[in-house]
């Protein structure tokens, strides 16, 4: 349906035919800006610290104004821009009638102007422009959402009309613009990728790019999104994972390498899952699971002292530490704990099925032991696990890209981080064995029906490689839109991407 302008949209409208009847291009395609918001204030401070005219203190700024109080001949109103606000300060006589006149009735809240003048300091004492010259810079004519604001104990409280959640992350430009806790947390999301790659970057690992549309899939147990090229007459996939690719490059001579990038996973969502998300995968030669382990509590503290200044997190109301080395349990030891099950006293798929079942579990009968184990595990210990902890020694049924443990045929060299209830990261002692590894995905053909996620096809190439010879190493994955949760304390994962997918509206 093509748009309709509503009463409020018509006045505005009404407006910019003014604004061009009186020779104001209401779109320029020139804009001039000396200082943001944040930096005129700085520059005057400085002056005023060293007792220089004011007048010395010449800006143009630019942003869209946010707040308007028509005194009359004078006219108070604030912009703001990417880095803070500024209270701008017009007055008639500084400006001229008219030009007076049509900032006063033609311009509206949401509207970008650019602006120059002299700092000064309000007998208030906010530090303001004194507005001589202004300039249209672009009209809006759709007004965003309400914002209220008051101080309730020395704080600023903000409050919203746009309060429909879904509506937010749909019109996410507006929920940007009206609230800057939002913009916050997508700065803070850009400071904690930045501090991961500096991270990886300082270890010697080589970045990278894989390809997003490949002809296999693999490296993780979930089910793809397909799509078609028309030239080649191919069905290609989205990738699930890095991982199958980055290992090839192992046997190629590339020692350390790591790719921050898409991941895409056509299953179910929810607070933590989103159909494509950001990930950092790595892989290191000569490194097993210890070696990633210690490497992984050092990256999320570098992460926590970029982003905090320290190793403490507030996430939902919990102070979380992440310094020092992190608890390690076993999988089976952890189970025992939170679930009262020893899941080696069943090994079979029925007698583990049962027990599950019998302390109020989820235990579906198509669920093989390996699966039914991580299944109780997640239902009864993940959201117990606030403080980081690392969970280690995974059934091999569930594990087909790891290691085994020598003289255990059940479980191989894995571990998982977790923090604040959520399963954060996943690492291996990676298998270089060719033909372990395709024995490993002929067992996954037959564990598996056709249509289950954890069915992967056999990725020949992959083999091929490895049979050129894969040195030994240490891999890892982590979600990094869980890492943002964390760090901003946001508890859906739709808080920490910009645009978050949504089903269509109704």
């Amino acid at each position: 349906m093509s748009w309709q302008p509503t009463h409020l949209e018509e006045q505005r409208l009404s407006k910019l035919e003014r604004l061009q009847e009186a020779g104001i291009e209401p779109y320029p395609l020139r804009v001039e800006r000396s200082h943001t918001t944040t930096d005129a204030k700085t520059a005057f401070e400085a002056d005023e610290v060293a007792e220089i005219a004011v007048a010395a203190t010449a800006v143009t700024v630019c942003g869209r104004i946010v707040s308007f109080r028509d005194m009359g001949k004078t006219v108070f109103a604030h912009i703001e821009d990417g880095y803070g606000r500024l209270q701008l300060f017009v007055r008639q006589e500084e400006i001229g009638e008219q030009s007076h006149h049509i900032f006063r009735r033609l311009l509206d809240l949401g509207d970008f102007v650019q602006a120059s003048g002299l700092m000064f300091r309000t007998k208030a004492g906010e530090v303001s422009l004194r507005v001589g010259e202004w300039k249209m810079l672009s009209k809006a004519i759709s007004p965003l959402p309400v914002i209220k604001e008051e101080e309730v104990d020395g704080q600023i409280v903000r409050h919203s009309e746009f309060s429909n959640v879904e509506e937010r992350y749909r019109q996410r430009y507006a929920d940007l613009a009206t609230n800057p806790e939002v913009r916050h947390v997508f700065r803070t999301r850009a400071k904690i990728i930045t501090a991961l790659r500096r991270f990886m970057d300082d270890n010697d690992f080589l970045e990278v790019e894989t390809p997003v549309l490949q002809p296999l899939y693999g490296g993780a147990a979930a089910r793809p999104f397909t799509t078609h090229h028309n030239q080649l007459k191919q069905e290609l996939y989205l990738r699930i994972s890095f991982e199958l690719y980055l290992k090839r490059l192992l046997v190629g001579g590339i020692e350390r390498v790591y790719e921050i990038g898409r991941d895409f996973r056509n299953e179910g969502v929810s607070f933590k899952h989103n159909p494509e998300f950001t990930m950092l995968e790595f892989y290191a030669a000569y490194w097993d699971y210890h070696d990633v382990m210690a490497f992984t509590e050092r990256m999320i503290q570098h992460v926590a002292q970029a982003v905090t200044g320290g190793d403490t997190i507030t996430y939902q109301g919990q102070t979380i530490h992440v310094g020092g080395q992190w608890p390690r349990l076993t999988m089976r030891d952890a189970i025992k704990q939170f679930a009262e099950i020893d899941y080696m006293e069943h090994l079979d798929a029925a007698s583990l099925r049962q027990a599950i079942r019998d302390i109020g579990g989820h235990a579906p009968e198509s669920a093989g032991w390996g699966k039914l184990i991580d299944g109780v595990f997640g239902d009864f210990v993940e959201p117990r696990l606030i403080q980081p902890t690392i969970i280690t020694t995974y059934p091999r049924e569930i594990s087909p890209l790891a290691k085994g443990i020598p003289g255990d045929p059940l479980h191989v060299e894995r571990f998982e981080f977790f923090i604040a209830g959520m399963e954060m990261g996943n690492a291996f002692t990676e298998l270089n064995d060719p033909l372990d590894q395709q024995a490993r995905f002929e067992m996954l053909q037959t564990l598996y029906a056709k249509d289950e996620d954890e069915r992967n096809p056999i990725d020949e190439d992959y083999l091929r490689a490895m049979r050129y010879g894969m040195p030994p190493n240490g891999g890892f994955g982590v979600g990094v839109d869980r890492m943002v949760m964390l760090f901003t304390d946001n508890a859906t994962i739709r808080e920490v991407l910009l645009f978050p997918h949504l089903r269509e509206r109704e």
